[in-house]
């Protein structure tokens, strides 16, 4: 931590707390595009903790959390060792009609965050200017970083882990020692962990560039990425525990003594890091799987509900006709249980019907390419 802290117009000394602006690109009606920010200095120093939330428009338990979290820390600026750095929303293009995209573009807004390792000889279009512009606010002044989301409609929360990368950017050394505090830091958060995609399927999708893997795996800053349940609203028990895990995570890196109390809600019960969350239904190590889809067109009708714990093969969703003909009945293609299942009646060839926590063996400190194997 410095004597002080800038984000935007946002700029706190020590013992002190700012409200501001972030610029991040200009409107065509005139004026700037702007995010909004709070900083919390604490009186003693200590890391520097961001959190960020509605990188998708629709996301609205992850604002909640991110704005709940700056409340509770105005209160704490005189005992905080530490900086706390909230950014309720990043999309405002999104938020603004309450869609997962923006009006920049049609495409996933969390997948343009910088990635020092990839080459492009096209320029940037907006998206990636108001990603890159708060990437270099967070990687200016951010130790720890906690980004808050939703994931589909009946969703069980939880925290994504991602593997941590190394090659050109970092050796395995360092990529271990950057590894085991990300490993504090979603143990500390309290929700069930699913480590992400494998590395390869990883790179493919893009995820090096969302904001917590571009903070993890470009500046090198300990990231996660918080799944608070269902999207559109706020779903109280996820808000809370999003909020408290939060905190835990400032305890846990010193900047806080303590959770303070009542900072989930008035509930004693919901004011502990995942109180209110179910527990993983599993013992063993799980990550992120889309799937299993359907081969066959029709309309989806579910046998198992979120959080549910299912066996490879056991059948989780059945494809029925127009006219109510099983058409196909979907088996799980691991063992692991279910975090969300399919929006919406129908269904295409090779859509997903659920999305699952799946059995995972592999390591989370991995190569970015083979190359870069020893």
């Amino acid at each position: 931590m410095t004597n002080s802290i800038e984000v935007g117009t946002a700029n706190a000394a020590a013992g002190e707390v700012a409200d501001g602006w972030l610029p991040v690109t200009g409107l065509p009606t005139g004026g700037d595009e702007r995010l909004p920010v709070t900083v919390v200095d604490g009186a003693d120093e200590g890391p520097t903790l961001w959190v960020t939330g509605g990188v998708h428009g629709d996301e609205a338990t992850g604002v909640a959390v991110a704005q709940d979290t700056a409340r509770t820390a105005r209160e704490l600026a005189d005992e905080l060792a530490g900086a706390i750095v909230v950014v309720p929303f990043v999309s405002p293009a999104g938020l603004r009609r309450n869609e997962r995209t923006t009006y920049y573009g049609g495409d996933d807004p969390n997948r343009y965050f910088p990635d020092v390792e990839r080459e492009s000889t096209r320029p940037p279009e907006t998206q990636e200017r108001v990603a890159t512009r708060l990437f270099e606010a967070v990687a200016d002044s951010a130790d720890l970083l906690v980004d808050c989301h939703t994931a589909q409609a009946g969703s069980v929360p939880f925290a994504i882990r991602d593997r941590v990368l190394y090659g050109e950017e970092r050796t395995e050394d360092e990529a271990e020692e950057l590894a085991s505090d990300l490993d504090r830091m979603v143990e500390a958060f309290g929700l069930p962990i699913l480590t992400e995609y494998p590395a390869e399927e990883y790179l493919e999708q893009s995820l090096q560039r969302s904001t917590a893997g571009a903070a993890l795996n470009t500046a090198g800053i300990p990231a996660f990425t918080a799944e608070l349940g269902g999207h559109s609203v706020v779903e109280e028990h996820a808000r809370a525990a999003g909020v408290a895990g939060t905190f835990a995570v400032a305890a846990e890196f010193g900047l806080v003594d303590s959770i303070p109390e009542d900072v989930g809600g008035a509930d004693e019960e919901i004011g502990e890091p995942g109180a209110g969350v179910p527990d993983a239904p599993v013992d063993f190590p799980v990550r992120r799987f889309v799937g299993p889809r359907a081969e066959t067109a029709g309309l989806a009708r579910h046998r198992v509900d979120a959080g549910d714990a299912v066996e490879e093969g056991e059948v989780v969703a059945d494809v029925l006709s127009p006219h109510g003909e099983t058409l196909e009945s979907v088996e799980s293609e691991h063992d692991g249980y279910v975090i969300g299942r399919r929006e919406g009646l129908s269904v295409y060839e090779g859509q997903p019907v659920a999305s699952m926590a799946v059995r995972d063996d592999g390591e989370l400190v991995v190569p970015r390419d083979e190359e870069d194997e020893e």
